[in-house]
C-alpha cells in the first residue's frame, strides 16, 4: 500500500504566500499618444494557474485558485506591475 505524502504547515504557508505574490503581477501597456489608451494583462494569474496545475499536492488546488483570483483583483487597484 503506497504511503500518502503529508505536506507540512510551513510548506502550505509558503505556497499561499507564493500564489498571492504571483497573482499580483500585471503587465500594463499604455500608449501616451493621442488616444491615451492603456490596458492590463494579468500575467501572474496565468502563471499561477500553470503552477497550480503542476502541483504535486492537488488537494489544495481550489484554495490556490481562490488566492490567485483574490490577489489579482486586489492588485488591479494598486499600482503594482510592469508598465510598457
Amino acid at each position: 500500500m503506497p504511503r500518502k505524502k503529508i505536506e507540512p504547515d510551513s510548506v502550505f504557508f509558503l505556497k499561499v504566500l507564493f500564489y498571492f505574490l504571483i497573482g499580483t503581477f500585471w503587465i500594463r501597456i499604455s500608449n501616451d499618444g493621442i488616444n491615451d489608451t492603456s490596458f492590463s494583462i494579468p500575467a501572474g494569474l496565468f502563471l499561477g494557474i500553470f503552477f497550480a496545475h503542476h502541483d504535486h499536492f492537488k488537494i489544495d488546488r481550489k484554495i490556490e485558485f481562490a488566492i490567485l483570483i483574490i490577489s489579482t483583483i486586489l492588485s488591479y487597484y494598486v499600482p503594482i506591475g510592469l508598465v510598457l
